[in-house]
């Protein structure tokens, strides 16, 4: 079965559409549960203390719609299992959820580590300073898109870094931010395409060419480098080794 826990801002979190799969419960009594004990959820949600749960949207496959669900912390996602009752199947699902949790806990602690190695650091300070050159140039490309009649310029600063993340990588979660989990040659390579975006942005507005045009050649080179050094896998599968 496919696993429920998932990185969620750089934790462990498992999501109440497979986990009421897992209890053999529908998805929307598993919410009412959950809401009706909300009070002791949020006791075991200490880390951020709030009175709302995190939704995620879990696309629709084929037919149907989006569905929203909770992303629940291990401590939460017990005491859910403690309200179901156990069968063989049932007690299957859990053992596989408490090592998937147990798994991506381990790997989330040598991300950490990783990012003690002095090797790391370098070139995460180094890509930092890149990546606010990029935005300072990509910042001038907002304006230049504005001045030439984009009434939505202020998306490109979503777009081109979706594009590059996208493009050059694999990845599943959600991150507080992406190239603080990637390996070094990872950030390397990031120092890399964040000179070719900046470079092809400020060619493309030096030769005065449509906005649109500058986006797709910053695309087409994106595309040609994720051609030459392959696409790689943030977190991955040794960085999941324990």
């Amino acid at each position: 079965m496919e696993t429920a826990v998932t990185i969620f801002n750089d934790e462990a979190r498992a999501g109440t559409f497979l986990i009421s799969q897992g209890f053999e419960r529908e998805h929307f009594r598993v919410l009412e549960l959950i809401r009706k004990h909300k009070e002791r959820f949020f006791r075991l949600d200490n880390k951020h203390r709030s009175n709302e749960f995190i939704i995620n949207r879990v696309p629709a496959k084929k037919a149907g719609r989006p569905i929203d669900e909770f992303l629940l912390n291990e401590a939460q996602t017990i005491f859910l299992g403690t309200l179901f009752r156990n069968t063989e199947r049932v007690l299957d699902f859990k053992e596989q959820l408490a090592g998937d949790f147990v798994k991506l806990k381990n790997t989330l602690a040598n991300v950490a580590a990783q990012q003690h190695q002095p090797e790391w650091i370098e070139k995460r300070t180094r890509g930092k300073i890149a990546r606010l050159e990029e935005t300072d140039v990509i910042k001038q490309f907002v304006q230049y898109c504005t001045d030439n009649g984009s009434e939505n310029a202020e998306n490109y600063y979503h777009l081109l870094t979706n594009m590059v993340n996208k493009t050059m990588y694999e990845f599943e979660g959600n991150f507080k931010n992406l190239r603080d989990v990637m390996s070094t040659q990872q950030l390397e390579d990031t120092y890399f395409h964040d000179n070719v975006v900046r470079r092809a942005l400020t060619e493309g507005m030096e030769s005065n060419m449509d906005y649109h045009d500058i986006y797709q050649m910053v695309k087409d080179r994106i595309m040609s480098l994720a051609g030459m050094l392959g696409k790689t896998e943030i977190i991955s599968k040794q960085l999941s080794m324990f």
